[in-house]
């Protein structure tokens, strides 16, 4: 008997709340790849680098608490998110480069929560797994409907960093063009693939974020793309709820359909349809 590979879920801060579209799609394509998604019903939010700029003392309590939570079954954790995964490897680097501050910080989890970070538990972000662990072989096999549009790869800043992002390269990375190939659509080049489109900073900083927003977008359309699909839930929530203003904002043409990781691997393996359907139907109206 083939034994299911199994690790703890983190979904992140929007994932099961703005952004419930991932979280439909993270279960059944995992299903569909045999992987055994473990919740972890008592982790907490990692902070969203919202709360580091008051206390990172209390961000990396926080996700030192959600990866010990992991440890306890012997797992490592992934997500969807590529903000939740560069915040988790941040911690993971700042408590290893520092045992002073590790035990100190463990103290405080300890006492706190009962709970204590051993540095077993490793962060895995979705595509880094799907490529790295599963294959993409398994992948391709698995595409029901293959995607057949010009896509857009969005990875965003928060894990293109050295041993953030598994093997891919941090610099110029081509995983997820390896993955949109996989799942039968045609990967477009462009430059800003990795550029901030300033989250969480949408909070405070709203004029040049929308300048942010608005140039990732030009940028893929004025190379050919008819869809942009985005590692991070956040990113994806900037690219796709604030695209309207933010063409508004800058003048530029700003109007593309764009989606999650997570959907666009489940619609390739034949779940949501009708979501597919409307996507293409969006993509042929208004993309490249």
């Amino acid at each position: 008997m083939i034994k299911m590979p199994k690790i703890a879920y983190y979904p992140g801060n929007v994932a099961r709340a703005a952004s419930m579209e991932v979280e439909d799609c993270i279960q059944p394509l995992c299903k569909t790849l045999g992987i055994d998604l473990i919740e972890l019903p008592e982790a907490t939010s990692d902070g969203g680098n919202i709360i580091k700029q008051a206390s990172s003392k209390l961000q990396h309590a926080l996700v030192a608490r959600n990866l010990a939570l992991a440890e306890e079954k012997g797992l490592d954790i992934m997500t969807t998110c590529a903000t939740s995964h560069g915040i988790m490897k941040d911690t993971m680097e700042d408590l290893n480069n520092d045992p002073v501050y590790a035990a100190q910080l463990n103290n405080l989890i300890a006492r706190s929560t009962g709970v204590e970070y051993r540095g077993e538990a490793d962060s895995w972000h979705l595509l880094h797994y799907l490529v790295e662990e599963i294959g993409l072989d398994k992948v391709t096999d698995a595409v029901i409907n293959p995607i057949e549009l010009k896509i857009a790869p969005y990875y965003g800043p928060n894990m293109q960093r050295a041993g953030f992002c598994a093997g891919d390269d941090p610099f110029m990375p081509n995983y997820l063009e390896q993955l949109i190939s996989a799942l039968g659509g045609t990967p477009v080049n462009y430059d800003l693939k990795c550029q901030s489109v300033g989250a969480p900073s949408l909070l405070t900083l709203e004029k040049p974020v929308m300048s942010l927003i608005s140039s990732v977008i030009s940028d893929a359309k004025s190379n050919g793309a008819e869809l942009i699909v985005s590692a991070c839930t956040v990113s994806h929530a900037n690219l796709d709820s604030y695209q309207t203003k933010a063409g508004k904002k800058t003048g530029k043409n700003t109007s593309i359909p764009v989606v999650h990781l997570a959907e666009l691997i489940a619609f390739a393996f034949g779940h949501f349809p009708d979501r597919l359907a409307q996507l293409r139907t969006r993509a042929i109206l208004i993309g490249g």
